[in-house]
Formats: structure tokens, C-alpha cells, sequence
């Protein structure tokens, strides 16, 4: 796309502003200081830019040098979806862990310290927590990023995330508006549809965001899901009725809309992305969250362009872009504002462990002989959707080997990896670890084979315990958390 904007005026400073951007690198690239000089508010951090808590300090700190009141946006879930500890796994339990525990002050608590956290490293606006009633147990997205399937759990744990979090002046972005638990197709790669009527998703989906607008969540994130119920033509991120109608009208929120990953195929794939930018803002979204992908200066021109273009073409409204960048600004002076008069906590660098170990659900299958010598851990690895990615380390392994010294783990995947595993294990006892076997035949027929070979073998399920538990010892942690491996290694080790 040409570039159209070379200047700083109000229309080029609200496109710019709109724009929630990621970039590549450890360090603040020389480009994104320059376009937060010309009216850009806001930045994103993943994986790529996180190598330890000092250096994301050092990053942030580098950038509010350029824009003191810049929102510094981070896709931080805990549990599988981390980025502040993208190399190590999360020092926290997710959601469905918290859910399984279902107690509103854990759940705070430890969202409270995870925002202690990331204000720390001078993060300030977190796309978190998901709101999503994970209606459908072979969501292949969702699963354990959702506090369960029970629609009022769902509802008070999303009220007390978001507490917790917020006390410590870092904003809350519930989502996926408006509720991305009952779909089979993940939005990264294509549109998803939730064919129920509107008294269903009334019921079921929106008590929870009902709950966080009551909590007062500061941000809703948007989804590219297809609701015909409430628009049969275009999926929420781009939906009048659903943004402005629904979100705002009827259900009174007055803050932050951001979307979804603009770049995710449900949108670029079907509507382009400068385009699908534009809907998107038409529709009432606010903040446009781009970077997961594309991170580079010039997918931030073209959308700028695009949106100015858009406005001077008569496409959009100029007091609808201008009514969006007033959102992120005020969201941005809320932050700064709430970073010095946010109420100080001891640190509670434990609360995730304490979690962790009561999440877990233990289930003996018959006697089997204490585990005090080194195991073999057969860790059976399914496919991980993106939003998980594939950088972070999960299992028991690293824990349980330092609780049971000369312990090995090798991971196995497809048909034939039961009898793979069973061979490499050449006669040591056998602990099998899975994430989701419910939704991989694959991974059900290995441990098919492992057990019928070794009943003694230990399982341990890290994703969604929809299977029925097997194994001489099976325990459920209700995530792939780092601390939920931990906790399971002293699970086994406990017998």
C-alpha cells in the first residue's frame, strides 16, 4: 500500500493510535520509538521479546522513555499460555486448575501476584483472563485456558481474576467476547461458528462477561467466531451488532474493545487485514491487536493508511476512530494513575505452587509399589494450537528428576508411540504423560499398550481429564503449568 500519512495530524495520531503492534527482538527497535513520537499509544510483548524479567524492565523502561503513558500490552493467561515465562513454564496454574480448586480468593490471589508481576516489569494492560464457558470439551483452543464448563464458576472466577489483577493497576482484557467455548475450528486458521439459538448464549455464554463488566474489567477482547443468532453475516470482531449493539447498548460496558489477532486466518483470510481493520473499527471496536505474526513497521504504515484512507473516503467515520483512540488513551491514563496509587502486596512467590498442589485430583486403580528409584517418562506430545505455541517446556520431567535422580524422559507422538515408548523404557517403571487423550485417539491407543504391558505405569493428564482415569496411579493437574508439573512430581513420588 502507498503511504498516505507522512505527518503528525489528529487523523494520522488516532490511526496510529488504535494500533496495538508487536515488534521483533529483546530491545526497543528504533522504528516503534519513532511512532510513538507521531501519536502511537500502545505496544505488545510475546514470547520473542522475553528472555528474563530484568531484560522485559530494561525493554519497557526503554520505550516509556519515548511515551510515558504507553500501554504495554502482554498476552499472559498463565497456565499453557505464557509469555512472561515462555521459556520455563508458568509459575502459575491456569484457569481450568483454578476452576477444579473453585475458590474466588485463590483465583485472586494469584492473579494478584502475577500483576504484581508484570507491573514490575512495567507491563500494564494483560489479555487476560478468557471468560469462555468451554461448553465443548473438543475445543481444540480453548480446553484448559477456560475456568470450566459450568457457566456461574465460569462467571466468579472471571470476576475475581480480574480483581486480583487489576489492584495491582495492571488492566484486565476479558475474552473472547462474545464466548469462544463451544466451537470445534481454532480462529487462528479459520472461521469458527457456534450454531446455538439466542436464549442458549444469553444463558450461557455472556453471564461471565456480565461478571467482569461488574468487576470492573477495564478491557473486553473480541472474537472471530460467527454467532448467526446474533449477526449471520460477520463474525464478532467485525460485528456492529455485537460490539456496539450487544457489548455497549445492551450491556452497559463503557470500556476498551480490543480484538483479537488481526492477522489470525478467520479475519486475513477472509476479509484481508487492512481491510478487516477497518470493519473492525467501524464496528465499534477501539484497540487492534496485530503482531503475533506480522511485526514489522511497515504491516503498522499500511494499517495507519488504511485507516486514514478509510476516513477521507467516507468509509468510516471520523468521529467513530477518533472515539477509539479517546478509549485507548483514557485506558492508557487509568494505568498511570493506578501504577501510583495502586495498593502495595507482600509478594506470595509460592501462591501458584499452593495452587497447583490443590488442583490436583489424585485416583489410585489398584496397589502398586512405591516410586522411590528412577522412572521412565514416556511424554506423549500432540499438536499445540498457537496460542500456546510451541516454545514453552511442559511435564514432569525436569521436577522429577531432581526428586528422583538418573530419571530420563523421551517424548513420542503418532501411532505405534505406545509400543515406541514401552521399547525405549526397556523394563523401568513407566510414567506416561498426556495432554488431552479424550481428543487423540493416538495418544488413548498408547496408553492402551503401555498399560496392558506395565499395569503398574503412572498417568498423568495435563490437559482436560475428560478420559476416564487409568493407571495404577492417575492424577489430573488441570493444565500444563510448570508449577502443575511440579506438583505432580511430588504426586508421584508420594504414590
Amino acid at each position: 500500500m502507498t503511504t498516505l500519512a507522512t505527518g503528525t495530524d489528529t487523523l494520522t495520531r488516532d490511526a496510529l493510535a488504535v494500533l496495538q503492534p508487536g515488534f521483533d527482538g529483546t530491545t526497543a527497535p528504533d522504528w516503534v520509538r519513532r511512532r510513538l513520537g507521531e501519536g502511537l499509544a500502545s505496544v505488545a510483548l510475546f514470547g520473542r521479546n522475553v528472555v528474563t524479567e530484568e531484560q522485559v524492565t530494561a525493554l519497557t523502561a526503554a520505550l516509556r522513555a519515548e511515551r510515558d503513558d504507553l500501554l504495554v500490552a502482554i498476552d499472559e493467561e498463565s497456565g499453557d499460555v505464557t509469555r512472561l515465562d515462555v521459556r520455563t513454564g508458568s509459575s502459575f496454574p491456569g484457569n481450568h486448575a483454578l476452576g477444579a480448586v473453585d475458590d474466588p480468593d485463590l483465583t485472586r490471589a494469584v492473579s494478584r501476584e502475577l500483576g504484581r508481576r508484570l507491573a514490575a516489569c512495567g507491563v500494564n494492560f494483560d489479555w487476560a483472563p478468557s471468560a469462555d464457558v468451554n461448553a465443548n470439551p473438543d475445543n481444540p483452543v480453548i480446553g484448559v485456558r477456560s475456568f470450566g464448563a459450568s457457566t456461574d464458576l465460569v462467571a466468579r472466577h472471571t470476576a475475581a481474576w480480574v480483581q486480583g489483577l487489576q489492584s495491582t493497576g495492571v488492566a484486565a482484557c476479558t475474552k473472547h467476547f462474545p464466548g469462544h467455548g463451544d466451537t470445534n475450528v481454532d480462529s487462528h486458521h479459520a472461521v469458527p461458528r457456534i450454531d446455538v439459538d439466542a436464549d442458549t448464549l444469553y444463558a450461557r455464554e455472556l453471564p461471565p462477561f456480565r461478571a467482569a463488566i461488574a468487576a470492573g474489567t477495564r478491557a473486553i477482547m473480541s472474537a472471530h467466531i460467527l454467532v448467526p443468532a446474533l449477526d449471520p453475516d460477520r463474525p464478532g470482531t467485525l460485528s456492529h451488532r455485537i460490539l456496539t449493539e450487544l457489548l455497549r447498548d445492551e450491556l452497559g460496558y463503557q470500556g476498551l474493545i480490543v480484538t483479537d489477532g488481526m492477522e489470525m486466518r478467520a479475519i486475513s483470510g477472509t476479509y484481508g487485514l487492512e481491510h478487516g481493520v477497518v470493519l473492525a473499527i467501524a464496528a465499534g471496536a477501539d484497540a487492534i491487536c496485530v503482531g503475533g505474526g506480522l511485526c514489522d513497521e511497515g504491516t503498522v504504515l499500511n494499517l495507519r493508511d488504511a485507516l486514514v484512507a478509510a476516513v477521507r473516503s467516507g468509509e468510516l467515520p471520523e468521529e467513530r476512530l477518533a472515539d477509539a483512540a479517546a478509549r485507548v488513551r483514557a485506558l492508557a491514563a487509568w494505568t498511570a494513575g493506578a501504577r501510583g496509587g495502586a495498593a502495595e502486596t507482600a509478594p506470595d512467590p509460592e501462591i501458584g505452587l499452593v495452587a497447583a498442589r490443590r488442583a490436583l485430583r489424585v485416583t489410585r486403580n489398584g496397589p502398586a509399589a512405591a516410586i522411590n528409584t528412577p522412572v521412565y517418562i514416556a511424554q506423549f506430545e500432540p499438536e499445540r494450537n498457537i496460542a500456546v505455541g510451541d516454545q514453552t517446556p511442559w511435564g514432569v520431567a525436569v521436577e522429577l528428576a531432581r526428586l528422583l535422580p538418573g530419571t530420563s524422559v523421551a517424548s513420542f507422538t503418532g501411532d505405534g508411540a505406545g509400543a515406541d515408548a514401552l521399547a525405549a523404557a526397556d523394563g523401568r517403571r513407566i510414567v506416561a504423560v498426556v495432554r488431552d487423550e479424550h481428543r487423540h485417539p493416538w495418544m488413548g491407543s498408547a496408553l492402551d499398550t503401555l498399560l496392558a504391558a506395565r499395569p503398574d505405569t503412572v498417568v498423568v493428564e495435563m490437559g482436560l481429564p475428560q478420559a476416564a482415569p487409568r493407571g495404577a496411579l492417575h492424577i489430573a493437574t488441570y493444565g500444563a503449568a510448570r508449577v502443575c508439573g511440579a506438583a505432580a512430581a511430588e504426586a508421584v513420588v508420594a504414590g
